[in-house]
C-alpha cells in the first residue's frame, strides 16, 4: 500500500465508511477505490482518471486534494504525457474500425470542441455573475459606511451647537473652580465581520497586524496578501503555532484546511468563525490602518 492510499485509507476509517459507501457516494467503482488505496494505478484506464479518482476519494473523506498532490506528488501519477505504446494501439484499433465508426471517430473532436466552448462559456458567465453580485455587496457596504460617517457628523454639530447655546449662561456666573483637562482616550482594537460573498472581517483600531496560527490538530493553512504573494501555504502538525507580523500588508487571506481544528488569533484576540463546519473556508481580514 502507499503512502498516499494509507493516507486516504485513514481517513475513511475515520469516518467509518465502507469502501461500498464511498462508492455510493463517488460513483467510482469498487475495483478502483481499492486500486487507489494499493497504489494500483496501472488498472485504471488513464493517468487522468487516476488523478481525477483520487481527488473524488479526499473530497469524500474531506481532505484537500490539493494539499494531498502537493504533499505525495512522487505517488501521484502525471497526466503530462501517455505511453507510446497505447497511443499506437489505439491508432490501430481506429484503422480496424468500419467505415461508419470511422467517420464518427473523425468528427468526435469537433463535437469535443463545441463542447468545451459552451461549457467555458457558461463558466464565464457565472463568473460575470459573481462579479457583479460582489461589486453590488461592496456599494451596499460603502453606503451603509457613509450613513454612519454622516450620522456622527450630524451628531457631533448637533452637541456644538448645544454647547454653544449654553456658552452666555456660564458667563453670566462663572465659576472659580478649574477643571483638569480630560486625557485622550485610547482607541481600542475592532475585529469585526463585514457582510460579502465571503467571510470577511475588518480589523481597526489596532498598532499592528499580528497573525497567530494555533494548529489545536493537524491541519493546513495558507496566507497569502491581497496581491497573491503567498507568505506560507503548508500542514501544521498537532500542537504548534505559527506567528506571523503582517502589519505592513493592507488585506490579508487566510485558507485554513481543518476549520475545527485550527485557532486564528489577531494580536492576540482570538478569531470567532462565522461557519464552523464548512471546511476548507477562505477568511479576508482587511487592516484599517490609522
Amino acid at each position: 500500500m502507499s503512502e498516499l492510499g494509507n493516507r486516504l485509507k485513514q481517513a475513511r476509517d475515520e469516518k467509518n465508511m465502507s469502501l461500498d459507501d464511498l462508492q455510493e457516494i463517488t460513483k467510482i467503482q469498487k475495483r478502483y477505490l481499492i486500486g487507489i488505496e494499493e497504489g494500483n494505478y496501472a488498472m485504471m484506464p488513464g493517468k487522468f482518471y487516476a488523478r481525477a479518482f483520487i481527488k473524488q476519494y479526499a473530497e469524500a473523506v474531506d481532505l484537500d486534494p490539493e494539499m494531498l498532490f502537493e504533499e505525495y506528488k512522487n505517488d501521484v501519477p502525471s497526466t503530462h504525457k501517455e505511453d507510446v505504446p497505447e497511443q499506437l494501439s489505439r491508432v490501430r484499433t481506429h484503422k480496424q474500425l468500419p467505415k461508419s465508426a470511422s467517420k464518427f471517430l473523425d468528427f468526435l473532436p469537433k463535437l469535443l470542441t463545441i463542447a468545451v466552448v459552451v461549457v467555458v462559456a457558461i463558466l464565464l458567465w457565472l463568473w460575470r455573475q459573481d462579479v457583479a453580485k460582489d461589486n453590488a455587496n461592496n456599494e451596499n457596504n460603502v453606503s451603509e459606511a457613509n450613513d454612519v460617517e454622516f450620522e456622527k457628523v450630524e451628531n457631533t454639530t448637533t452637541t456644538d451647537d448645544q454647547a454653544n447655546e449654553e456658552e452666555p449662561a456660564q458667563e453670566e456666573a462663572p465659576q472659580e473652580e478649574t477643571t483638569e483637562p480630560e486625557e485622550p482616550e485610547t482607541a481600542a482594537q475592532s475585529l469585526s465581520v463585514v457582510e460579502g460573498s465571503t467571510t470577511t472581517y475588518e480589523l481597526s483600531g489596532a498598532e499592528k497586524f499580528q497573525l497567530e496560527v494555533v494548529a489545536k490538530d493537524r491541519t493546513w493553512v495558507r496566507v497569502r496578501n491581497g496581491k497573491g504573494k503567498t507568505f506560507y501555504g503548508e500542514e501544521i502538525p498537532k500542537g504548534e503555532t505559527k506567528v506571523n507580523d503582517l502589519t505592513a500588508e493592507s488585506e490579508i487571506t487566510i485558507r485554513v484546511g481543518n476549520v475545527p481544528g485550527t485557532d486564528l488569533k489577531i494580536n492576540g484576540e482570538l478569531l470567532q468563525y462565522q461557519d464552523t463546519k464548512t471546511t476548507p473556508q477562505d477568511i479576508t481580514i482587511i487592516y484599517k490602518k490609522e
